[in-house]
């Protein structure tokens, strides 16, 4: 065999042995292609950081972002209902706390069109008082009564027996759920303080309850006695509360009211 032909068969060997193995390499399967879509937004206004009770807003208190469509929560500020939402708001007060990032609704907001936050936000039929306070918390439950917090009114007084008469003091509850307004110049918790001291608390009351309490500081002094919250839906009446304390040379009794 001449050499020519040896070459040719080696050469036709060696390639159908690579032949060979390539067929009994096993295949790699092909890795799939995962396309993500990314979820439709609508740019959303929210809160750019935290607004307190009773802070104007302005432009920088604001901004958008964009929200999940399939989960935007309703009566928030959508950009493309309101796209001029950041200039029709801003002027107007938060009736409300707003955090950082919390979508902003109307219902938390006011105009005031040139009026005071509390006459504002108070209800209508209501009236806002204040009464002096200790600033020690001596008779505000030592200071840890919060705006927003549900009290008692207690007046107390001394007793006008004559000039030979020994000295009593007499305490009534006088209202009984009140709502605490503001204590001094605070109309929220600020800052995680726990205790907001002022030299007065504003109390909302019904009109009939305005001359009571008028009435009431200028006959004696008038201590708040902080409810339970479990309590705020109570409306009792001070009738029904127990009647009369009576102080006597320092020693407390109780009378019950008919």
């Amino acid at each position: 065999m001449s050499p020519a032909r040896i070459i040719i068969l080696a050469v036709a060997l060696i390639a159908g042995l690579g032949a060979a193995l390539l067929i009994q390499r096993p295949k790699t399967p092909s890795t799939p292609v995962t396309r993500y879509e990314p979820a439709p937004t609508i740019p959303v206004l929210v809160a750019s950081a935290d607004i307190p009770v009773g802070n104007t807003l302005t432009s920088s208190d604001m901004k958008w972002i964009d929200w999940p469509l399939a989960s935007i929560p309703s009566g928030v500020v959508r950009k493309d209902e309101a796209p001029e939402a950041e200039t029709e708001l801003a002027g107007q007060l938060a009736r409300f706390a707003v955090s950082g990032g919390e979508p902003i609704r109307r219902e938390k907001l006011i105009r005031t069109d040139g009026t005071g936050f509390l006459s504002a936000v108070l209800p209508a039929g209501k009236r806002a008082i204040a009464i002096s306070t200790d600033s020690r918390g001596a008779n505000t439950a030592g200071g840890f009564i919060l705006p927003n917090d549900r009290v008692d009114v207690v007046r107390t007084y001394k007793e006008d027996n004559g000039p030979n008469a020994n000295e009593n003091f007499v305490s009534e509850t006088i209202l009984v759920n009140v709502r605490v307004l503001a204590i001094g110049q605070n109309i929220q918790e600020r800052n995680g303080e726990k205790v907001v001291i002022g030299e007065t608390a504003t109390l909302e009351l019904e009109p009939r309850q305005v001359e009571v309490v008028a009435q009431a500081q200028k006959t004696g002094t008038l201590s708040l006695a902080l409810r339970s919250l479990k309590d705020a839906g109570d409306a009792g009446r001070p009738a029904e509360e127990g009647g009369l304390t009576l102080v006597r040379y320092g020693v407390t009794s109780r009378s019950v009211k008919p």
